[in-house]
């Protein structure tokens, strides 16, 4: 498997954007030269993050998130 991290990826198993085995490698991510620890979702193209948005929860159970826009450096944790 390559080093290169795909463009966007999400934690959502119903996500078509989600990669199990790119999640089990541990994914970081630096935005805004600042790591994140609470990221749902990164675009690198479109230079966007989703986040959770405290505890509360949609009525699927899925956190609600706000979109935050910058830099997206993600990275493979070792």
């Amino acid at each position: 498997m390559s080093d290169q991290m795909p463009d966007r990826l999400s934690l959502d198993p119903s996500s078509p954007f989600h990669d199990a085995a790119v999640l089990e490698r541990g994914v970081g991510i630096k935005f805004n030269g600042q790591e994140k620890t609470n990221v749902v979702e990164y675009c690198i193209s479109e230079g966007w993050i989703k986040v959770a948005a405290g505890k509360a929860v949609d009525r699927k159970g899925q956190p609600l998130t706000m979109k935050l826009k910058g830099t997206v450096e993600p990275y493979l944790e070792s």
